[in-house]
């Protein structure tokens, strides 16, 4: 089964720099036996927005299923699906097409905070605190203080420039600590990211929004996709990868990326938006059977650069977005 979503009408501004990327996404499940699927929660698909447009998206099921689309508390678009009748396997495929867009002049996002927060410490307005509510909340025990002291290592002086602590975190992270690959669910604690020197994206990313949360400012956990241009030394390619925002009054949602020590990049592909790590999960559910009936997962990501660098402002093909295909490598 395929479901084909309807592409964005909004025509962007001309004379922008912007990448057209294909993302193939493929999870696979396999059973000893048949078994019974229950219903699967899949947040696959992205948002538009002005610097990211959604071109084409492609949901296929295998064994076919029923789709009832929903939007969660955060806004992402999300999925259930439901299945009749056993099966041995369980394929969950994302097709999609995006165009990412670079500002029409080059961002100076210091100069965009507003004057009250370019430097920490500073307290947001009431309405940005209610608003920002649980973003701004530690989401993991840490009765000795540990994670705030970690984070107070960057501030040389008081008060000290906001954008400038946030980077020197986001790089330290990067350079810090040693990116090691894990197959298996969950996430460490960032006691134990500190303790062991080492993690994943979702660890690193976790890391650093519960620091920043720890010195009061409001942060939220992005789950998505990372281009990795050829000859680049970028980690987390080959599954979905996972960064942190920042909220800084004036400049807005500022994205930095622990792993890669990036900030604001077009590489990311945003898809969703979510307070904790455990919210974030692409595909999850159950199925009814025996434990030992489950053979394991396999899990395939694949993002690659599709258009020119420049197109004009209609942007891509537009027979692409009406099959709801992806272009031709």
């Amino acid at each position: 089964m395929a479901d084909t979503a309807p592409a964005a009408t909004h025509t962007p501004p001309t004379a922008r720099a912007r990448d057209v990327l294909a993302v193939t996404h493929s999870t696979t499940y396999r059973y000893a036996a048949p078994v019974t699927l229950g219903p699967q929660r899949l947040m696959l698909r992205p948002h538009d927005s002005h610097d990211m447009r959604l071109l084409s998206a492609s949901l296929t099921l295998s064994p076919p299923g029923k789709l009832r689309w929903f939007h969660d508390v955060f806004g992402n678009s999300i999925a259930m699906a439901e299945f009749d009748g056993p099966t041995q396997e369980l394929v969950i495929r994302s097709d999609l097409v995006v165009e990412r867009f670079d500002e029409e002049r080059p961002r100076d996002t210091a100069s965009e905070i507003a004057p009250e927060a370019r430097n920490w410490p500073f307290l947001y307005s009431p309405d940005d605190r209610a608003d920002l509510g649980t973003m701004m909340l530690a989401q993991y025990a840490d009765p000795g203080g540990r994670v705030l002291r970690w984070g107070q290592g960057f501030v040389a002086a008081y008060p000290t420039p906001t954008l400038g602590l946030l980077r020197d975190i986001n790089a330290s992270i990067q350079a810090g600590f040693a990116y090691r690959a894990r197959e298996e669910a969950g996430t460490q604690t960032p006691l134990e990211t500190l303790d062991r020197g080492s993690g994943t994206c979702r660890d690193f990313a976790v890391l650093m929004i519960e620091t920043c949360r720890a010195m009061g400012f409001g942060a939220r956990l992005i789950s998505g996709y990372l281009r990795v241009p050829e000859e680049s030394a970028l980690l987390g390619a080959g599954s979905t990868h996972a960064w942190c925002e920042v909220y800084l009054p004036g400049a807005g949602w500022i994205a930095f990326d622990p792993t890669n020590g990036l900030m604001g990049s077009r590489d990311l592909i945003r898809v969703a938006t979510v307070r904790d790590i455990r919210q974030a999960a692409p595909i999850s559910g159950s199925y009814i059977g025996q434990p030992e009936d489950f053979l394991g997962m396999e899990v395939s990501v694949e993002v690659r650069r599709v258009g020119p660098q420049w197109v004009d402002a209609q942007g891509v093909d537009a027979q692409w977005v009406e099959a709801g295909a992806l272009p031709p490598a």
